[in-house]
């Protein structure tokens, strides 16, 4: 017997290719031994499960990664298919659901789609409310000691150190020298001259003073 219904794919790796619905319980996922095997990244291996009631399909998302959308809203209980509803997986692949037995149904619900497919809603991020501008920290004054510099010339002429005063040996001192020199000299010359002969002529009294003796 012919499929009632079938998935056509209008976005992803194989857009246009039609899939016949024909069991009444039929895995879809990127894993090849599935009834319906979809070879995309955002799709898992055992992505959704379809399971046919009455006369129409139930879908239900397996736990997949990326989610599982009917006309943009992500499901997370089985749901009933109708006729010209999308199924997307993650955010690319997208299914039309549509009958199979009139041969212009494929055709009228594909022009349908493409204008009420509705984009998978996606939370819109709140936006960080504004910070206010942080004042610049103020330096506190700077307590390190000021160095003045004193290499500056003086203002008026500098006044030189007194160059002490040179030592003067006394007049007595000198005076005591002289007559230890003349006293030396002439103790020296009573040993020089033969028998004191002109000390006891000039100076007769000062020979025995000096340790000699006129004759």
């Amino acid at each position: 017997m012919a499929a009632q219904f079938q998935f056509v794919m209008h976005s992803g790796p194989n857009t246009g290719r039609i899939y016949p619905l024909e069991a009444s319980e039929i895995i879809i996922g990127r894993d090849a031994s599935n009834l319906i095997a979809i070879n995309d990244a955002e799709v898992s291996r055992k992505h959704a499960k379809l399971t046919q009631q009455n006369s129409t399909f139930v879908i239900q998302d397996l736990g997949s990664t990326n989610g599982t959308f009917i006309n943009g809203q992500r499901i997370t209980t089985p749901q009933e298919l109708k006729p010209g509803d999308t199924v997307t997986f993650g955010e690319n692949i997208v299914l039309m659901y549509e009958t199979s037995f009139d041969p212009n149904a494929t055709v009228i619900s594909s022009a349908q789609a493409l204008k009420t497919v509705a984009p998978v809603q996606k939370p819109v991020p709140t936006p960080a409310p504004a910070q206010a501008p942080v004042p610049a920290p103020v330096k506190p004054p700077s307590t390190a000691p000021v160095e003045v510099f004193t290499s500056q010339a003086p203002a008026g002429p500098v006044s030189k150190a007194p160059t002490p005063a040179k030592k003067k040996f006394p007049i007595w001192l000198i005076i005591l020298i002289v007559l230890i020199i003349i006293v030396c000299a002439c103790v020296g010359s009573l040993f020089i001259i033969d028998r004191l002969s002109l000390w006891c002529k000039v100076i007769p009294w000062l020979v025995p003073l000096l340790g000699g003796t006129c004759p």
